[in-house]
């Protein structure tokens, strides 16, 4: 692996940090109030956004287009899919809902990052 593949691959990471904690922090907070679907959906648009941002500026440091965006998002929404189905089966499996989302993050996250950078390289 090339040295700015790395680079990016370290940017991804902390860009990826800083949303997870975003949708953490945004679920836990609301999983207070609604379901843990809700709260966790919740949690996950705040991050999207968060995510984007610096995905386009910092990670792939690309111009925002409508066409990397749609990519984005769709890549997204196959995640999200990813995420609320092992939550769900996490907590099914006994999961506390409070713990749930540490290893749904474990197992979505490296996947999310091939489809991500896919769609900013190649859209």
């Amino acid at each position: 692996m090339n040295t700015a593949r790395i680079n990016e691959f370290i940017r991804f990471g902390i860009v990826g940090c800083i949303a997870v904690v975003v949708q953490y922090a945004v679920y836990y907070l609301w999983l207070k109030f609604v379901s843990h679907n809700v709260s966790y959906t919740i949690g996950y648009i705040f991050s999207l956004i968060v995510n984007y941002i610096l995905t386009t500026s910092f990670t792939f440091r690309i111009k925002k287009t409508r066409r990397n965006g749609a990519g984005f998002a769709l890549s997204h929404l196959v995640n999200y899919c990813m995420q609320v189905g092992f939550l769900n089966l996490f907590i099914y499996l006994g999961c506390s809902k409070q713990i749930a989302p540490i290893p749904v993050f474990a197992i979505c996250i490296p996947t999310n990052f091939l489809m991500v950078r896919f769609f900013m390289k190649k859209c």
